[in-house]
């Protein structure tokens, strides 16, 4: 059973910097799709980073290039977002997604659909 577990979370004022990980566990971490979506109260979700594990290729939403950055430690099977120059508006549920069933895109894709598997979340405040 695949189990992903987010931690690094909080509280920070704009400007600073957290990071995120996910620990993978009971999954087929090499050659598939993982990444980051996030929720605000009120909007919809929307996906913020997303990493091809095979081969290292990113993509990024456009409200977070340049401040967000999404890695893995494949040792380790996790997965990080180093959450830079955060603004209040970053204030969400943030999620770590993983694909199980294959498939290939020209860039990981950032669609909700895509991805099977879903962590509890953790939560990320960014005051003024």
């Amino acid at each position: 059973q695949v189990q992903l577990v987010e931690s690094g979370g909080g509280s920070v004022q704009a400007g600073g910097s957290l990071k995120l990980s996910c620990a993978a566990s009971g999954y087929t971490y090499s050659s598939n799709y993982m990444g980051w979506f996030r929720q605000a109260p009120g909007k919809e979700r929307e996906g913020v980073a997303a990493i091809y594990t095979g081969g290292g290729s990113t993509n990024y939403a456009d409200s977070v290039k340049g401040r967000f950055t999404i890695s893995q430690d494949s040792a380790k099977n996790t997965l990080y977002l180093q959450m830079n120059s955060l603004k209040p508006e970053d204030t969400a549920m943030y999620y770590c997604v993983a694909r199980r069933d294959g498939g290939t895109w020209f860039r990981p894709p950032l669609e909700a659909w895509v991805y099977n598997d879903w962590g509890q979340g953790t939560q990320v405040t960014v005051s003024s």
